[in-house]
């Protein structure tokens, strides 16, 4: 196999304008087989995605999988809830941070571990609409003194 250590699929950009991200974590998701056929094919979709917890348990909801073109009576449906695979410690230790004010858990990105599909979930806190306009002022600032850098 030459496949690369962590091949990235897909990443949720919205998630990093709309929250400050406090902490990532690592989990696996529990997937049918034409739904990794359509990952490879890169065709998911992260935008309005949400992670929560029920009864011990974390599931991913909102994450789009275009149905896989061959896979006929064998597809699922494209954004139903996925369970994400973490040690039950980790799953309670993260129930507990998001019951304080304010907290919420966004996946990242999503990518390929060896031949597994990983979720990269981040611990975040929401944004007021002040704290949006000032990082769209820096990114702004920034390409606007790179792009003079790059005119010399």
């Amino acid at each position: 196999m030459s496949e690369q250590k962590n091949k990235n699929i897909a990443k949720n950009s919205k998630a990093f304008h709309d929250y400050f991200v406090e902490d990532r974590y690592e989990a696996g998701i529990e997937l049918a087989g034409t739904e990794v056929k359509s990952i490879r094919l890169g065709s998911v979709n992260l935008k309005d995605s949400f992670c929560t917890i029920k009864d011990g348990q974390m599931t991913i909801n909102g994450m789009h999988v275009s149905p896989y073109e061959k896979g006929n009576i064998f597809n699922k449906e494209p954004r139903r809830p996925r369970r994400l695979l973490m040690h039950k410690r980790e799953i309670m230790r993260l129930y507990g941070k998001i019951q304080q004010d304010g907290y919420t858990l966004v996946p990242l990105s999503l990518y390929f571990s060896g031949p597994k599909v990983k979720v990269e979930i981040g611990l975040c806190k929401g944004k007021k609409l002040y704290d949006k306009r000032e990082a769209d002022a820096k990114r702004d600032a920034k390409r606007e003194i790179d792009r003079a850098l790059k005119q010399r």
